[in-house]
């Protein structure tokens, strides 16, 4: 009798104080994995600051539900994503992931997120494929597809015909390589040489030489953006840009964070991107001005803007959803969302989860005394080329 009077108390107190599964169901957990540390930890810290710059501007509460961020530290590296994501899933009973900071972790994660059928929004990274890992995966970075296609389109109509590559050896590096060439060489093109980094602990200096030793009209680039001031400087040791060779690439080279550092030797790169902290519109002034107040000493980059707008996506789906958790219901509710960014208008495509944006063609200039990637020409609505042309065949 004692015992059934003490459970009797228990279960009124659970109803009187709200506790228990009445708070869980109230709260909706979103699991952030993301490098923190290492040697790319700019890539983490930026994307962080964008998504907690989101929800200090828009609540933790949506639809009646807490918004909660559970952050992990995974340093980039791919096994320890896959452990971490497990806790997440397994302990901390997570509602969603996002994040992402490079390829090998999203790889990593997707069947995790497949069995457990959580919504993965991934924030970062920029392999093609990584949608095509997982149904359960929306992103809100982009595809290096993307930029790289259009540079080499631009190179083409601007007297490049003779190019060497050097990218990263890993998923974002090879798919840059393949779609810049592809482009590049149906226009008219030649690449010289295709020249691959390591992605660990990389010393450019033996790749620059050799390109340098071929002569082409330009260098095109892929490193991760935390990579880019030293490629950069190594670049400009070896005299590179005394030498009429050009550098080109996707964005990532000329870091919106990391551009003040490069010095005035890297004015006039041209690059193909989804964003500038320089891009002139009401939205993005404002982005910029409460990133750097809420980040002294940082400006906003794309990882920043990939992970500001990956809150966009989850916030604005649970309003769709009624802060309904069911990842269905979810998925549904960002298929095919569109929202003006601060990089411009972008949306979800609806048959591959993956983004729609402008790409836009960057100068870097010196405007009121520090360098940025001046936007001087726009494609608007990019898909991703690689799943364009899957479809074609």
């Amino acid at each position: 009798m004692n015992r059934r009077y003490l459970m009797s108390i228990a279960a009124g107190a659970l109803v009187a104080f709200g506790t228990g599964p009445v708070f869980a169901e109230g709260t909706v957990k979103v699991g952030v994995l993301l490098a923190l540390t290492g040697p790319l930890q700019i890539i983490g810290t930026q994307a962080l600051a964008g998504m907690k710059l989101y929800q200090a501007q828009h609540g933790d509460t949506v639809a009646g539900k807490k918004i909660e961020l559970i952050i992990k530290d995974d340093g980039a590296v791919a096994d320890a994503s896959k452990r971490l994501a497990q806790e997440l899933i397994v302990r901390d009973k997570v509602n969603l992931l996002a994040g992402f900071s490079v390829t090998p972790t999203a790889f990593a994660v997707a069947p995790l997120a497949t069995k457990a059928k959580i919504p993965m929004v991934v924030t970062c990274a920029g392999t093609s494929s990584i949608t095509e890992r997982s149904p359960y995966v929306v992103r809100t970075s982009f595809t290096l597809p993307q930029s790289s296609s259009i540079i080499a389109e631009w190179a083409l109509k601007n007297g490049v015909k003779k190019v060497v590559s050097i990218v990263s050896d890993y998923g974002p590096g090879i798919d840059a390589e393949k779609s810049f060439k592809g482009a590049f060489t149906k226009g008219g093109g030649e690449v010289m040489e295709e020249l691959r980094a390591p992605l660990a602990s990389p010393d450019f200096a033996p790749f620059l030489q050799r390109a340098r030793d071929a002569k082409p009209d330009a260098i095109f680039v892929f490193v991760p953006s935390g990579q880019a001031g030293t490629f950069v400087k190594q670049y400009i040791e070896r005299g590179i840009d005394q030498a009429g060779i050009e550098l080109i690439g996707p964005g990532d080279v000329t870091d919106d964070d990391q551009l003040n550092s490069m010095g005035d030797q890297i004015i006039g790169t041209v690059t193909a991107h989804l964003y500038s902290a320089y891009h002139q519109s009401a939205k993005n002034k404002a982005f910029v001005a409460a990133f750097k107040k809420a980040n002294p000493g940082m400006r906003p980059n794309f990882m920043a803007v990939g992970g500001y707008d990956g809150m966009h996506l989850i916030y604005e789906a649970l309003k769709k959803t009624g802060g309904d958790t069911d990842s269905q219901k979810l998925l549904a509710a960002m298929k095919g969302m569109a929202w003006e960014s601060p990089r411009g208008p972008i949306s979800i495509d609806p048959e591959t989860r993956d983004i729609i944006q402008n790409i836009y063609i960057r100068r870097v200039e010196k405007k009121d005394g520090e360098l940025y990637n001046v936007e001087f020409e726009t494609f608007e609505a990019v898909k991703d080329p690689a799943k364009e042309a899957k479809k074609a065949k």
